[in-house]
């Protein structure tokens, strides 16, 4: 499948981020026991590492050839060291998983990190995503820091920190 990967904009791409959230709203109920609405598409705009700034934010989407979203990115810079980028989240539609589409985006976050000056790539995974967490395994991750708790929405659940150096 062809994919283009671009900047996504809360005006013209709001829309097709909340769909996007639907169409993955397994994810969704995993990390937040809440069905997806618009106003996280709201969140997801707003959303910043914690003391970052928009412009050390990185949202990107990946788009198939029709124009259609199959992806979502956010990526804070400088956190949480100063040559650090911490990817806050990476999800894909139901439809596009298995295809090669998560490592290939993947791939070209870790290359905009580096071309930003970060040097290692942090990622927090749920306990209750064991696919998620084989997938960044794959991928080179490790965990740095076991089991620490996150609140997404309403609900708070163990998670483990993991980095890869880029």
């Amino acid at each position: 499948m062809t994919a283009a990967i671009r900047p996504l904009c809360p005006g013209a791409d709001r829309a097709a981020v909340a769909d996007l959230f639907r169409r993955s709203a397994d994810y969704v109920r995993l990390e937040r026991d809440e069905e997806p609405d618009d106003a996280l598409a709201d969140e997801f705009f707003a959303d910043a590492v914690p003391g970052g700034r928009p412009q050390a934010q990185v949202k990107l989407g990946l788009f198939d050839a029709e124009g259609r979203l199959l992806g979502l990115a956010d990526m804070g810079l400088g956190y949480p060291e100063p040559a650090g980028a911490f990817l806050g989240l990476l999800q894909l539609a139901a439809e596009a998983r298995g295809q090669g589409l998560g490592r290939a985006f993947l791939r070209h976050l870790a290359a905009e990190a580096r071309a930003r000056g970060a040097r290692r790539l942090f990622i927090a995974v749920l306990h209750a995503n064991p696919r998620g967490r084989a997938f960044w395994e794959r991928e080179g991750f490790a965990v740095e820091t076991e089991t620490r708790m996150v609140t997404l929405g309403t609900k708070t659940q163990p998670a483990n920190r993991m980095v890869k150096p880029l």
